[in-house]
């Protein structure tokens, strides 16, 4: 059982284990020690990180320990996740790292680590990292050259502003050249995260004009009532400026929701179906089949189905999407929360490039997003979060297990039930689907006293 890597990279509280700067060197060392180096040298490394006021220390921190474990490290400062992980493809180097915790709130931070093919580890290797970590640690080795800019860091590396526009560029090849968005009004959130000065500048690029919200970070506004998880607001000024539609990202730009011109938010299954119909129409469908997860609503399995494609279920977390796309030789997956893959791509979601395939498939096809949307029926589905105290086995609690069963029962055919503990943060997460709103919530409600008493923090 993994004890410092989750669902989505290591994440906690910033300073306290395991970000406190001790265990992150550490583990900056053993990711050194662990990882080939595709050229035969040093390995090299790469290190991004989003807008948190802890990001710096637990950089400088991971920096020291890959170079204590003999590797060389560049710095590419603020930068969104996916496009850490294009750059380590692109540019060769051995692992990406991020210091990210995603949509959590700024007191949290993480680390995401992306190998040399600009994918999440495997399982096998987070385990043999951690035992390094925490079990006496990784022996060092002779100390790596500094950063690049670093007068004794040998040949030189890349720098912040060399790797975002290598991002940039590779991001703008994705679709048409010229201005395919001329005359496109966008209103842009940027959750006060990474994407701040890259979302605006690639879509107008693009020929798009662009108003910005939530874009001016200052460290402790990331995600804060904005972005992809409360996009209240976009909403609002896309109703208001009358724009064509909205684009969501989170704090460090992996996922996208949409808002379309009457003001509805669209999550990743909306995203999901108009992109499996494209690339059916296309012939690049190649299986048939699209990944969701167990979270995906059941109106996008009908929708799919009744188009003769086939929805697969992941588990949470586009690390798993992804996996059963390359299982499977899926070309799309993704999740309800705006993580988009597009294999043919990029090999993890990328909110900023999910927002230009998906706006070069409204330009290319001529939809009238808003009016589409609105003949969508998702079944009612309720999302509750109950923090627990401790995490054991759901299904076979003595006092959890049967009660998920009974509301199995109650909804029969017609509904889904799922409870599941988060992979970042200590909560269960209960998760109730069905045709009946009332029934649904009833039903979470009841889940939720159970789980409360049972293991909930404050019981």
């Amino acid at each position: 059982m993994k004890r410092l890597f989750g669902t989505d990279g290591i994440r906690g509280v910033a300073g306290e284990f395991p970000l406190d700067a001790e265990t992150v060197e550490r583990l900056g060392r053993a990711l050194a020690v662990s990882l080939p180096a595709a050229a035969g040298g040093p390995p090299r490394i790469v290190i991004g990180r989003d807008t948190r006021e802890s990001g710096p220390a637990i950089e400088e921190a991971l920096a020291r320990g890959v170079r204590a474990g003999g590797g060389r490290v560049d710095l590419a400062g603020v930068l969104t996740t996916p496009a850490v992980a294009c750059v380590t493809r692109l540019e060769g180097y051995d692992a990406g790292l991020v210091v990210s915790a995603s949509h959590n709130p700024y007191r949290d931070n993480g680390i995401k680590v992306f190998s040399g093919s600009g994918e999440k580890i495997p399982d096998r290797l987070e385990m043999e990292i951690e035992r390094l970590v925490l079990d006496g640690g990784a022996a060092a080795r002779p100390e790596g050259p500094g950063p690049s800019g670093d007068p004794q860091a040998g040949p030189p590396g890349l720098g912040p502003r060399e790797l975002r526009e290598r991002y940039l560029v590779w991001l703008r090849s994705t679709i048409e050249a010229g201005s395919p968005l001329e005359g496109w009004h966008l209103v842009v959130d940027c959750a006060n995260g990474a994407a701040s000065d890259l979302a605006p500048e690639i879509l107008e690029r693009c020929g798009a004009a662009v108003t910005s919200i939530h874009a001016s970070p200052d460290g402790r506004n990331i995600n804060e009532a904005c972005g992809a998880l409360h996009p209240e607001d976009l909403a609002v000024e896309v109703r208001s400026r009358k724009a064509r539609l909205g684009l969501a990202f989170d704090g460090d730009a992996d996922r996208c929701q949409i808002v379309d011109a009457a003001g509805r938010v669209l999550d990743g299954d909306y995203v999901l179906f108009l992109a499996a119909m494209d690339l059916k129409a296309s012939g690049r469908l190649r299986t048939g089949s699209v990944v969701g997860t167990v979270m995906s609503n059941l109106w996008l399995e009908r929708a799919l189905g009744s188009e003769g494609i086939r929805l697969l279920r992941a588990p949470v977390g586009d690390k798993y999407v992804l996996e059963e796309m390359q299982r499977g030789g899926h070309v799309l997956g993704g999740e309800q929360s705006g993580h988009i893959i597009f294999l043919e791509r990029a090999t993890t979601g990328d909110g900023l490039l999910t927002a230009l395939l998906f706006l070069d498939l409204l330009r290319r096809t001529g939809l009238d997003l808003a009016a589409w949307a609105s003949t969508v029926r998702p079944c009612p589905q309720v999302l509750l979060n109950v923090p627990v105290r401790e995490r054991p086995p759901l299904d076979v609690h003595p006092g959890i297990g049967p009660a998920i069963r009974e509301e199995e029962r109650r909804l029969g055919t017609a509904g889904r039930v799922l409870v599941r503990y988060s992979g970042t943060e200590p909560k269960a997460r209960i998760m109730v689907e069905g045709e009946s709103l009332d029934a649904v919530e009833q039903a979470a409600a009841r889940l939720r006293s159970v789980i409360e008493k049972a293991i909930g923090r404050d019981a």
